[in-house]
């Protein structure tokens, strides 16, 4: 295994889900998590997680079978509107996060969401990788998972912070604080998604 070749991919994974051009995978990241506190980690790590192991299998599908991937305009027309069905589900569903069997069916959409979002990072993997396709995938892998915790730790104390003046400013009602948080941050987020799958739709 070619550990030169694993570290500049990794460095790549990174900086691709971290670049101002990846603003789109970095909004979902965030509406991803805008429905959860600080104690409810080990939901967010499911979804995440399940979320990971979807864009990861469309980055080998890509490599190794290219023909079964829908266009680069579909796919670039599809991901904003996961971050607009996140937004939504977020927005519908925030009084019953704590159920179980809403995190199976939310780490579930988030695979699926997975899938799209490695469909548009898999055009920029394969015009770089000529050859063997192991050490290549597996460091650009570990790279967008780094990146993902890094957006996701940012993510997660500013989401605190908005929780902190939310709760000064409804005089320390946290249940309603947390709630008007998850609307505010998911209808933002979502009316940007919906504004980007606007200007790209592929019609």
């Amino acid at each position: 295994m070619d550990l030169t070749t694993i570290r500049s991919f990794v460095s790549l994974g990174f900086s691709h889900i971290t670049a101002p051009g990846a603003l789109d995978h970095i909004l979902f990241l965030l509406v991803l998590a805008a429905i959860y506190r600080w104690t409810e980690w080990r939901q967010a790590l499911v979804v995440v997680t399940a979320f990971t192991a979807g864009h990861s299998l469309t980055l080998a599908i890509a490599l190794l079978r290219p023909d079964l991937l829908p266009s680069p305009s579909m796919v670039e027309f599809l991901i904003p509107l996961t971050i607009v069905v996140t937004g939504i589900e977020n927005i519908v569903t925030r009084g019953r996060r704590e159920l179980r069997i809403h995190t199976l069916r939310r780490a579930g959409l988030a695979a699926g969401f997975g899938l799209i979002h490695g469909a548009g990072f898999a055009g920029y993997l394969s015009d770089l990788i000529p050859g063997s396709i192991g050490a290549p995938l597996l460091g650009f892998n570990v790279g967008l998972e780094i990146g993902q915790a890094v957006v996701l730790t940012v993510a997660f104390f500013a989401l605190a912070g908005f929780d902190a003046a939310l709760r000064v400013m409804l005089g320390g009602r946290e249940s309603a604080s947390f709630r008007l948080r998850v609307v505010a941050v998911s209808a933002v987020v979502a009316f940007a998604g919906s504004a980007w799958a606007l200007q790209r739709a592929p019609w």
